[in-house]
This record gives C-alpha cells, structure tokens and sequence, in this order.
C-alpha cells in the first residue's frame, strides 16, 4: 500500500550510498568494509551499481590510489551532513547511558584502559564503550567520539577538541643506553615516519642498526621493553614505562607539531558524552609532564 508514497528511482539504493559514503570518507575501500562489516568486494560492488546508477564516475585513477571525481566529492559532502544528521537525529530520542568512544588500538591499551577503572567509579551511570578507529580516520560511523593523534591541520575541523600536544621521544630499555648508537630501530606500519619525524625536531642521529617493524606502537612498546631495539613513541604511550624504570629516554621527550584530540561526532554533545569529555580532559591534566 505504501509503494507510491515514494516515487520509483528517486533515490539510488540505500546500501549504495552507505557504501560509497564510507568509502570516500576513509579513502579506502578495505577501510570502508571493515567499518560496514563487510566484504571488500560488496563494497566495490555497492559503489561501482551506484556509479551505474547515477550515470557518473565517483572515482578515478588506478585502483590503489583512487581519488574522488568532482561528482564524487560533491556527493560526498552531502551524505556525509545526511548521515550525520540522521544519526544525531536518532541520538536526540535514544536512552543515552551510553557513550561508544572510538580510538587506536595502541593509545587504548597504554594509556586509556589502565584508566577506565577511575572513569566506572566517578561515572557508574554512564556505560563506555570502546571500539577501534581505523588508522586514518576522523570519525567513525557509529560513534559519539574518537580520541587519536592528530596533526594541526586536521584540529581545525569541526567538532575537535585538542586534549595536549603530542611529544614524542626516543626510548629503549635501560640496558640498551650504553650500545644505543648500534641499536635496531623498532617502528610500525602506522607510523612509519616516527624516526624521520624525530630527527627533524631534534636534530639527533637515529641508531644505525637494523629496523623491526612491528604491527601496532602497543607492540614496539613492548618490544623496546624487552630490549630489542630502540623507538620514537609519543609522551603518552609510553609514561608508565618511564616512570616505572622499565623505558629510558635519554633525549627527553619534544612536541612534534602533532596534538591528541577529541572528535566529536555531528550535533550538540549529550550530557553523556560531556561527562565523557570532561573525564578525558582530566585524565589528560593529571598525566605526568
């Protein structure tokens, strides 16, 4: 009885437009079907119909570097804002107990959870929930909130709150200081530029030994513990290790043009998740300096 309600062919399939959507928000079409549960190629699939569709390309260029059509960005922006504002709209008449934080899988496991236990005591009423924000993302659909590390560009979106500026330092075991000039450099595919970012700021010559690369900073973390090179990690990754003896910095620790930030999500924050961000702007001030 409804089926007239809504002229046939006004609107491309729903499926198609997430797809793409996703797609060029992320840059990726493997970045987008993890964030939609599903496969790579349901998602290229989902945007190649749209495009058939419309009658228009969205991307363009080589398959591993595409980039969006002037059609693409304009659609873009427009469901973007569509889906963002069906979000907060759905937000607006939810029961908010609960706050879905989005943040890297490294700042989570060395700086956030070792805190959460403070933030379920202040905070019983609000329940947190924490998700992994791909490696290159703002904003993750779904969530209220994202906390990574940023540069000063993207601090000027919308929606950010710096927290701190990011400082970061070369560290190693103890045991490590005396034969550091040889040491193996420990880096990760998610921040590949640690070592030249380093050296940039401080004028310092890295270790000339061998380079590991590892999956994520939580593991360079632990693997610099476990002495098996030396790393370029920032301040808050790596204070408890400091602190604890276990991490030696033997050029201290210098801001790298970088900032930790809070993303919020499109609308006004809830009462909810302003109690989320003031926990975090706490957390942050009592972080050793």
């Amino acid at each position: 009885m409804f089926e007239n309600l809504t002229p046939r062919g006004s609107l491309p399939s729903l499926n198609g437009l997430r797809a793409f959507e996703a797609m060029g928000r992320t840059g990726s079409a493997t970045r987008a079907a993890a964030e939609l549960h599903v496969t790579h190629s349901a998602v290229s699939r989902q945007v190649k119909a749209l495009e058939a569709t419309l009658g228009v390309r969205l991307f363009e260029g080589p398959k591993h570097r595409l980039r969006l059509t002037e059609a693409g960005q304009t659609l873009l922006a427009g469901l973007t804002s569509g889906f963002d504002t069906l979000a907060a709209t759905v937000r607006q008449v939810r029961e908010r107990e609960t706050v879905r934080l989005a943040v890297h899988p490294s700042l989570a496991v060395k700086w956030l959870v070792p805190r959460l236990a403070d933030f379920e005591a202040r905070h019983p009423e609000v329940a947190l929930s924490l998700s992994e924000l791909e490696t290159h993302a703002l904003r993750q659909r779904g969530a209220d909130l994202a906390l990574r590390y940023i540069d000063r560009v993207q601090a000027e979106e919308p929606g950010v709150e710096i927290l701190a500026e990011n400082r970061i330092g070369l560290v190693c075991a103890p045991q490590l200081i005396e034969t550091l000039a040889t040491a193996p450099r420990l880096t990760t595919r998610t921040r590949e530029s640690a070592w030249t970012d380093w050296t940039a700021v401080t004028g310092q010559t890295p270790p000339s030994g061998r380079n590991r690369t590892l999956a994520h900073l939580h593991v360079v973390v632990d693997a610099a513990v476990a002495g098996l090179g030396a790393a370029v990690l920032p301040w808050a990754i790596v204070e408890d290790e400091v602190a604890a003896g276990r991490l030696a910095a033997p050029f201290g620790f210098v801001p790298d043009g970088g900032v930790l930030a809070v993303i919020r999500g499109r609308g006004e924050a809830t009462r909810s998740e302003r109690t989320v961000l003031r926990w975090l702007r706490d957390q942050v001030r009592a972080t050793r300096t």
